[in-house]
């Protein structure tokens, strides 16, 4: 069973930074895209961010510039650096990886409040 295992959810002040890390198996780090998705209540899951295994990236709209995804092949773990944050970043990412098939994270929650 594939698993992804996501960290660094939390609380943040407007204009803080929060790191998210997504950790998957060998196979499915070196063949997958992996990406980071987020649904805030009542809304829609939306993108985030997305890395390709040859580290083509793709931003969600408007978070180019604040959000950055990164994978570190050593620890087959994706990060979403996220600077600059905005109450309106508030939501559920969730990480997840897609080729053959799709696999989701458990979803971690991040709120940005003062």
């Amino acid at each position: 069973q594939v698993q992804l295992v996501e960290s660094g959810g939390g609380l943040v002040q407007p204009g803080g930074s929060l790191r998210l890390s997504c950790s998957a198996s060998r196979r499915i780090f070196s063949n997958y895209i992996m990406g980071w998705y987020r649904q805030a209540p009542g809304k829609q899951r939306e993108l985030v961010a997305t890395i390709t295994p040859y580290n083509l990236t793709q931003y969600g709209d408007s978070l180019e510039g604040r959000f950055t995804i990164a994978r570190d092949s050593a620890k087959n773990t994706v990060y979403l650096q996220m600077t600059n944050m905005k109450p309106e970043d508030t939501a559920v990412y969730y990480c997840k990886a897609f080729y053959t098939s799709t696999y989701w994270g458990q979803g971690t929650q991040v709120t940005v409040s003062s």
